[in-house]
């Protein structure tokens, strides 16, 4: 059991689950609601999550202990995932959510490319392949003849 909660892969499948009940959950809560008003309780539930997680594991640690380099790229991740959030909840509001959550899938496809000329990643032919996939498979599910 220990090694299936260490396992990578199960915690990436339960992230790709909840991403999917995110995705009903908000189209249905985003109904009747401004999509960046609706952002905004999403960000405050998830930062009382966050914050009972830290102090369940007892994992909080002091601030000063972080680099500056790991404040400044956790603050600019932060800002990125506001950045999409927002979207996010605005295409929700626009569009079928069959729709949108494939599109916003497309993040795969970037963070490989990404990962490859930003972190100097390697993929293999296979992998490239996948990523080639991943988005033809996007476009294919959004797409509305």
């Amino acid at each position: 059991m220990k090694s299936l909660l260490t396992s990578w892969p199960l915690w990436a499948l339960l992230s790709a689950c909840f991403a999917a009940l995110t995705a009903i959950f908000a189209k249905v809560g985003v109904e009747n609601v401004n999509s960046d008003f609706a952002t905004f309780i999403r960000t405050i539930v998830i930062l009382l999550a966050a914050a009972i997680m830290v102090s369940i594991s007892g994992s909080w640690q002091e601030p000063s202990s972080v680099s500056s380099r790991s404040w400044l790229f956790l603050v600019l991740s932060g800002l990125a995932t506001g950045a999409s959030w927002i979207c996010y909840f605005r295409a929700l509001k626009l569009g079928d959510a069959a729709r949108v959550a494939p599109i916003d899938k497309l993040s795969v496809v970037f963070v490989s490319v990404f990962a490859v000329l930003c972190l100097g990643e390697r993929l293999t032919l296979p992998n490239w392949l996948g990523v080639i996939m991943v988005a033809g498979g996007a476009i294919l599910v959004a797409y509305r003849a």
